[in-house]
């Protein structure tokens, strides 16, 4: 851009929130009087002050509405969104936007997303689902979110179901594993449903489980990369007639297998039972680690005993509350969503170091790679072109296609694998790298494929060559990429900068727009 190396700094610190009056750090704040509104609160305020952790403050409007939007949706509010609501007077605003947000499409786009990264969504080595079944696997995913299935619903079918994985979606499950043992599907079915990693299991627990997914047939059909996901029942009724391995569930209780019963429905009846002490804990832990960046178990998918939760009440409460609510999950999301402690200012009060884990603030991360992309296409007007490199069949993704809808894993970019998107091979949680690096800090400073969105998007062009003044440009820019109105202090330094003789015309807005998209508010969570 035109703006000077110099000044570039001082903008950027400023609008990063780093000025000495601490009037732009003051944003993320709101009042100090904390209500709690829900048993979420009860529980984790009794614990701070047992801990003598004082909370932060109720985060402000400003960053209430951005953060909600990114966190439920994966998208930012718009400029008249952003402004909407921070003009509303209405003291129940904040519970009715989450209820908006969670009816929209994108609810469904951004938790697909997720799940699309735990169930291994993807076409390519060493998944090789292959595009159409990748495809059939992601709709059914997200349709299942947009209709709101109960989630013992949405496992049982997806531990259940047989036949072609081009036609049957669930039974892609099966395919989305780099073993197809019964060892392989035992340690995926842990990892996903429990959050435990079987590799860590006594040899006789593994071994007691592994038995209910022995029958697991694969076999190919005459379309291409077609394969039926079966019960091999000739298997089960050889082996039953000689020294069959005895089935254990992995809370130490046995059951006899019928040879004529697929035991992979054995195991999902014991699974979703409402009173499974790993069923209900993990999802619940796996959602609040999804809403709030940190679980309840961290990491949420290493439940064990020398890994504590640091808040078992709590932990149980949301757990009792999914059973009660009949596996809606859209319920925990409202509870969580609703609570004074999600709604907890970024700002800490406190150095302690158990402050993070016990949730007295709202922890600041990046944004993820595809809801970073797509912020930069919305705010400048612009789109993505993905494609997949190996046509078999050849992928064909539409230029508006949202990031955070792209069904197939092996379809990315530079972008996105500079920014951390996961590949898919493990299900992990943290195969997902959101840690900043000098490479994306220069991509998003002096990047042409950056510049160009920022310099031809007309989506930026129309408010940066609009008739208004330069103030209300310059607080149109902010509502757009930060989804707040400019504190006085900033207003002074565009005001200022424009004045420099620095730049000419315009370009001093345009240097505005890109020190926002390169400032730490725009690239985090707050």
């Amino acid at each position: 851009m035109g703006m000077s190396l110099n000044f570039a700094v001082i903008l950027t610190a400023v609008l990063a929130g780093a000025s000495p009056d601490r009037t732009t750090v003051d944003i993320f704040d709101g009042p100090a009087e904390l209500t709690p509104r829900n048993k979420i609160d009860e529980l984790v305020f009794a614990r701070l002050n047992q801990l003598g952790i004082p909370p932060a403050n109720l985060c402000s409007d400003a960053t209430f509405v951005r953060r909600v939007h990114l966190d439920v949706i994966g998208t930012l509010p718009t400029a008249k969104e952003a402004s909407q609501f921070l003009t509303d007077a209405d003291p129940d605003k904040r519970r009715k936007l989450i209820d908006r947000l969670l009816e929209r499409k994108e609810f469904a786009d951004y938790r697909a997303m997720k799940w699309a990264d735990v169930l291994r969504v993807k076409a390519e080595f060493p998944i090789n689902l292959w595009p159409n079944a990748a495809q059939a696997y992601y709709r059914w995913i997200s349709d299942s979110v947009r209709e709101n299935k109960p989630y013992d619903r949405f496992v049982r079918e997806l531990l259940t179901s047989s036949g072609s994985n081009f036609r049957v979606s669930p039974v892609n499950f099966y395919r989305a594993m780099q073993g197809k043992d019964a060892q392989a599907i035992t340690d995926v079915v842990a990892l996903t449903f429990m959050g435990e990693r079987s590799d860590k299991w006594p040899k006789e627990r593994l071994d007691g489980m592994t038995v209910f997914f022995s029958y697991v047939g694969f076999k190919p059909s005459k379309e291409w990369k077609e394969e039926i996901v079966f019960f091999d029942l000739e298997k089960a009724l050889k082996q039953s007639s000689g020294d069959a391995p005895h089935a254990v569930f992995p809370d130490g209780s046995s059951t006899e297998l019928s040879p004529v019963q697929d035991p992979r429905q054995v195991f999902a009846d014991w699974l979703i039972r409402p009173e499974n002490p790993w069923f209900a804990r993990n999802i619940v832990n796996r959602v609040w680690y999804w809403v709030l960046g940190r679980g309840i178990v961290h990491e949420p998918d290493d439940f064990r005993q020398d890994n504590p939760a640091s808040h078992p009440e709590l932990l149980t409460f949301l757990e009792k509350e999914l059973v009660a609510a009949k596996f809606d999950l859209k319920h925990i999301y409202r509870l969580i969503l609703n609570s004074t402690t999600y709604q907890l200012s970024s700002v800490p009060k406190s150095k302690d170091p158990q402050a993070a884990a016990h949730f007295a603030y709202y922890p600041v991360r990046r944004l993820e790679a595809e809801v970073l992309v797509d912020a930069l296409c919305q705010i400048t007007g612009t789109t993505e072109k993905y494609t997949s490199p190996i046509p078999e069949p050849f992928t064909f993704i539409p230029e508006n296609q949202r990031s955070i809808a792209l069904a197939d894993g092996s379809i990315t970019s530079s972008f996105l694998e500079m920014f951390g998107r996961p590949s898919r091979d493990t299900g992990l949680e943290t195969e997902r790298n959101n840690k900043p690096t000098p490479a994306q800090r220069l991509h998003l400073l002096n990047s042409s494929h950056v510049q160009r969105k920022l310099q031809r998007g007309p989506k930026i062009l129309r408010v940066i060559q609009s008739n208004r003044s330069q103030e209300e440009i310059a607080k149109q820019l902010y509502l757009t990429i930060v989804s707040r109105f400019p504190t006085e202090t900033e207003l002074k330094v565009v005001a200022e900068y424009s004045q420099s003789g620095a730049v000419e015309g315009r370009e001093g807005l345009q240097d505005l727009a890109w020190a926002l998209i390169n400032s730490a508010e725009f690239l985090h969570r707050h």
